[in-house]
C-alpha cells in the first residue's frame, strides 16, 4: 500500500460493507462508509430482524470454517461492545432420506472442532415434542450456533466506525470512471466527490448494475418471503427457552426462529425465487407464499397449524451462479475491489468477510481462487438460479 494511511471509501453499510469498513478502521486506515438508504435499510439484503448463523454447510468446509470464525468474532464484539446481537440457542437440523449433506456437514464440522449433538428421530422426539419428525431420518444440533439481530447490527456497526474515527455518509453513489486502470475518487449523486486511495464496493443487489460490464447478471436479487405466525400466549414451547432455530433440509430448504425478537415465529423457505428489482419491487406476501409456509406448520409444527399469521416480509438474495462470494479486484483498476454475491448466507459471515478484505487490502494479497471473478468462464444464460445457496 503506497500510503502509510490510506483512505477507503467503503460504498454500501450491509454486513459486508459495514464490517469490512469497521475492520480497516481497527487497523489504521481513513475510512468513509457511505449508502444511500442507511444501514440494514429494508431493502438491502442485510436488512430485517434476524438470521440464522450456522456453520453447517455440506461439503463447502471453507464456509464451515469462516463460519466458525465469523461467531467468534461476533462473540468477541459482543464482549467488547456490551452489546448483545448473536442469540445462540443451537440450530437444529432435520433431514430426509437424502443423507449426502447431512453426512459431509457433520464431518466438515467434526474437523474444525465445533461441537455436534446427534439424535435418532424418537430421541428428537422426546428432546422437542412441539416437532413432528414424521419423514425425518436424521436429526442433529450446532449448539454453538442460533440466530442474529441483522438489522440493528448494521447500525450498530456504522455507529463503532464513527466512534471509531471513521466517517458515515448518507449519500447515493454513481458507477466510478476508471481513469488509467485507478480510481482517485468517488462521484456522488448529489454533493461533491469523495477522494480515496481504495474504494470497496459492498453494494449487494446493486452491484451489478454499478458495473455492468463486469458484474452484470453475475449478481442477482431473487424474491425471498418470510413470514411469522403468533404463538400462544405464555407459551414457552414455542420461543428460545423451548426451541432452538432449525431448518428442514429435505426437497425445499425451510427455516425458522423461534424467539425471533419477539415479532412471531419465523418460517422462510430459502428456495431460490423469482428476480425482482430491489428498489422498485414490491415487497407485499403473495397468499400463496402465506398458504404454503401454513401448510408446513400443520406437518412439522403440528400445535401451531392454526395460529394467526402476524405479519411478513419480503426480502431479497443477491446471488451469485454458485452462490459463493465475489471477492476480487476490479480486473480494470487494482485499488477497486467488489464484494458480493452473498448469495442468502452472507450475513452470518460479516465479521469474517471484513476480517479478511481488510487483510487483502492491507497487505495487498489475492483473494482465494474460490472467490475471485475469473472463476466465470462465461456470463451466466438469462433466467439462470443458483446452484446451491
Amino acid at each position: 500500500m503506497s500510503a502509510a494511511r490510506p483512505h477507503v471509501v467503503v460504498i454500501g453499510a450491509g454486513a459486508f460493507g459495514g464490517w469490512t469498513a469497521l475492520e480497516l478502521r481497527r487497523r489504521g486506515a481513513a475510512v468513509t462508509l457511505i449508502d444511500a438508504w442507511g444501514p440494514g435499510h429494508v431493502r438491502s439484503s442485510s436488512g430485517g430482524e434476524t438470521r440464522v448463523i450456522r456453520a453447517g454447510y455440506g461439503s463447502r468446509a471453507h464456509y464451515t470454517r469462516m463460519a466458525v470464525r465469523a461467531l467468534a468474532l461476533w462473540r468477541a464484539r459482543e464482549a467488547e461492545w456490551g452489546r448483545r446481537f448473536l442469540h445462540d440457542t443451537g440450530v437444529l437440523w432435520m433431514f430426509g432420506g437424502d443423507r449426502a449433506f447431512a453426512d459431509a456437514t457433520r464431518q466438515a464440522l467434526h474437523a474444525c472442532g465445533a461441537a455436534v449433538r446427534e439424535f435418532t428421530p424418537s430421541e428428537a422426539e422426546r428432546a422437542f415434542p412441539q416437532i413432528s419428525f414424521e419423514d425425518v431420518s436424521t436429526v442433529f444440533l450446532e449448539p454453538d450456533a442460533g440466530w442474529l439481530l441483522a438489522r440493528r447490527a448494521c447500525e450498530h456497526v456504522a455507529e463503532r466506525l464513527v466512534a471509531a474515527g471513521g466517517v458515515y455518509r448518507h449519500a447515493a453513489a454513481v458507477p466510478p470512471a476508471l481513469d488509467g486502470g485507478t480510481a482517485t475518487r468517488l462521484q456522488l449523486q448529489e454533493g461533491d466527490p469523495i477522494a480515496g486511495d481504495v474504494f470497496v464496493f459492498a453494494c449487494g443487489p446493486w452491484l451489478g448494475a454499478m458495473f455492468p460490464d463486469v458484474i452484470g447478471s453475475l449478481v442477482v436479487a431473487t424474491r425471498q418471503e418470510v413470514h411469522y405466525f403468533g404463538t400462544p400466549a405464555g407459551d414457552p414451547r414455542f420461543t428460545d427457552e423451548g426451541l432452538p432455530a432449525w431448518i428442514d433440509f429435505r426437497q425445499r430448504q425451510i427455516y425458522g426462529i423461534p424467539g425471533n425478537a419477539h415479532r412471531g415465529f419465523k418460517v422462510a423457505d430459502d428456495t431460490t425465487g423469482p428476480l425482482m428489482d430491489p428498489t422498485t419491487g414490491d415487497r407485499n406476501a403473495t397468499p400463496a407464499s402465506v398458504s404454503a409456509a401454513r401448510a408446513f406448520l400443520a406437518q412439522r409444527f403440528p400445535a401451531l397449524a392454526d395460529a394467526p399469521h402476524v405479519g411478513s416480509e419480503v426480502c431479497q438474495y443477491e446471488s451469485s451462479p454458485d452462490a459463493d462470494f465475489i471477492i476480487d479486484r476490479h480486473p480494470g483498476a487494482a485499488n477497486v475491489w467488489l464484494l458480493g454475491g452473498g448469495s442468502g448466507h452472507g450475513f452470518k459471515m460479516g465479521p469474517a468477510v471484513g476480517e479478511l478484505v481488510a487483510s487483502l487490502i492491507l497487505e495487498e494479497r489475492d483473494p482465494d481462487p474460490v472467490y475471485r471473478l475469473s472463476r466465470f468462464a462465461a456470463p451466466p444464460p438469462d433466467g439462470w438460479q443458483p446452484k446451491w445457496s
